[in-house]
């Protein structure tokens, strides 16, 4: 995709010179492999979070291996290398919040290394949490995994919103795993991007 040039020279002024950073990517439908692919051949950093499907055929069980989350991929970039992954076939754009580009925290980058690993299953007495609450993880996996609670949907379905990545996580999730950082009154109408599911 080729941006206007005071446009590319706005979101450049957002990117370190030297120092690599991750940031969300849009793709074209069904073509993040191949922009992960174009990427690589570049030089440039990325990371494409695939799980791995069960699909049942008529005659057939599949195992597919399918993006985590559509239409995304992440690069991790210099100021350097904005152009370049934009000019790459099937790359839309870079996700923006309010127009401007946000890195993503290595840590949460991390955060969906271990999602696409394996899961577990936890039982517990359910706890109250309220639409707005800064939530942590405090067992499992996704331990130190911090978000916004978008909403409760069960006993052990949380929505939990990552607002660097613009998207959330619809997780089932012992609630005793669940630490209420802090109250947020005011966030109980926040918006999220998408959402991805994960069962742990």
């Amino acid at each position: 995709m080729k941006a206007a040039p005071q446009e590319v020279k706005d979101y450049e002024d957002h990117l370190h010179p030297q120092e690599a950073r991750w940031f969300a990517v849009y793709t074209r439908y069904k073509r993040e492999k191949m922009v992960a692919a174009r990427l690589r051949e570049k030089g440039i950093e990325c990371y494409l979070p695939l799980q791995q499907l069960t699909r049942r055929y008529t005659r057939k069980v599949k195992v597919v291996e399918l993006p985590l989350i559509s239409c995304y991929i992440f690069a991790r970039i210099n100021r350097q290398e904005y152009v370049p992954v934009l000019e790459t076939p099937d790359v839309v754009q870079f996700v923006r919040f309010r127009r401007n580009l946000i890195a993503i925290p290595e840590a949460e980058i991390d955060i969906l290394r271990r999602v696409v690993g394996e899961g577990m299953e936890v039982q517990a007495e359910p706890r109250q949490f309220r639409p707005g609450d800064e939530v942590e993880i405090i067992g499992g996996q996704l331990t130190g995994l911090k978000g916004v609670l978008l909403e409760q949907r069960s006993d052990k379905n949380f929505l939990i919103e990552l607002e660097n990545l613009g998207y959330s996580l619809l997780m089932q999730i012992d609630p005793a795993l669940l630490h209420r950082i802090a109250p947020s009154p005011g966030r109980s109408g926040a918006q999220h991007v998408g959402e991805f599911r994960k069962y742990l």
